[in-house]
Parts: structure tokens; C-alpha cells; sequence
């Protein structure tokens, strides 16, 4: 995972795109701009702890395309789009695509700074619910069907005697997979385990 915050500018406007670097580089932020979706597309660069900024209206690929076909990639990065032509419609199918800020043109340098700071801390407590996922998503794979089951019966707020008349075992044998269910997800009580089994299911 990047440790800088980056934001990539896309616009054909080259006077615009140098605009908004020298305005983003000031402000201290990382920043890297491309005259086209197409050439931001092609690079593969990764996302993580990133934002976009772009115009809606370009050449080959348009600003909110381009979010839709990143959203069709499975990528969250936020998507700011621009426009000197904002009209209700176009406002809705930009967040259909998933732009996360619409601004339209002339704006202020606080408007767009403020539109970018918002969309990396957005983008880096996603970046870190992402990774938590994953290791909540690893810890679940150590368990053993049972485990699972009994850990199901935990998760539903089900007492020990319920979980073991539902699986035909005993509560005894309930609690010694309850324990070794609550070693392997490393989870101290079970308000922790719930918590992380509802981030593994999120989508």
C-alpha cells in the first residue's frame, strides 16, 4: 500500500491539468497528471490511497466512463469530475458511475482542495477496512467446518445449550469450539467476533 497520498489529474486541457498541478503540488500533496483516460487506463498504476480528478468532457474516454469502467474493475478510488457544463442528468449518472464530487466550473482553490482532502480520507479508511477484510478473511479460512458452525450459532446471538442442540453435539463440545473459534479469529470477546465477521461479509 502507497504510504503517500497521490492525486492523478486527468484532463486534454493541458493549461487546465498544469493549473491543478501547481495548485495540488502547493498544497503539499503528491500529484501526477495524464492528457487522457485512456493513458491514465493504460498505465495499471495503483490505486490505493489515491484520489482522481478529471474532466467530464474529453476525447476517447469521458471523465464519468472512466468511473464506470473502474467501478466495473472492482476499484474504489474516489472520482472527482469537473465540468463547465453541469446539468441535473448529468449530475445523476455521474454518481450512478460512483464520481464521489461533482464540481462545476469556475471554482474556488479551497472548492477543489476540500473535495480532495474529503476523498482521501474516505479512500484511505476504505484502504484500511480493505486490509482488515483480508485478515479477518484469513483467520476464517483456519477454521474447521464445525468451528464455522459454531461460530454461525455465536454471530446469530445464540445461547451454547441452542447452538448444541442445533448441531446434535453437547455444550461442553460447544464451548471447546467456542474457544478455539475465539484463539484462531484472535478475537477477545464475542461483541469483537461479530464485529469482525460482519466486515468479511461486507461487499
Amino acid at each position: 500500500m502507497a504510504d503517500e497520498p497521490i492525486v492523478h489529474v486527468i484532463d486534454d486541457d493541458e493549461g487546465a491539468r498544469r493549473s491543478l498541478e501547481f495548485l495540488i503540488d502547493c498544497a503539499g500533496l503528491k500529484v501526477r497528471s495524464f492528457s487522457s483516460a485512456d493513458a491514465f487506463l493504460k498505465t495499471g498504476l495503483p490505486l490505493e490511497n489515491a484520489c482522481i480528478i478529471t474532466d467530464v468532457r474529453m476525447p476517447g474516454m469521458n471523465g464519468i466512463e472512466m468511473a464506470q469502467e473502474l467501478k466495473r474493475r472492482g476499484n474504489n478510488v474516489p472520482v472527482i469530475v469537473i465540468t463547465g457544463h453541469a446539468d441535473v442528468p448529468l449530475a445523476v449518472q455521474a454518481m450512478h458511475a460512483g464520481v464521489s464530487d461533482f464540481i462545476e466550473k469556475p471554482y474556488g482553490d479551497e472548492t477543489i482542495l476540500g473535495a480532495i482532502r474529503t476523498a482521501l480520507a474516505r479512500q484511505a479508511d476504505r484502504d484500511e477496512l480493505q486490509a482488515e477484510r483480508y485478515r479477518v478473511q484469513e483467520r476464517l479460512a483456519t477454521l474447521s467446518m464445525r468451528e464455522r458452525e459454531v461460530m454461525e450459532g455465536l454471530v446469530a446471538g445464540e445461547a451454547n445449550k441452542a447452538i448444541a442442540y442445533d448441531l446434535g453435539i453437547s455444550a461442553r463440545t460447544v464451548e471447546v469450539y467456542r474457544a478455539n473459534v475465539m484463539l484462531k479469529m484472535q478475537a477477545k470477546t464475542l461483541s469483537e467476533l461479530v464485529r469482525m465477521v460482519t466486515i468479511a461479509r461486507l461487499a
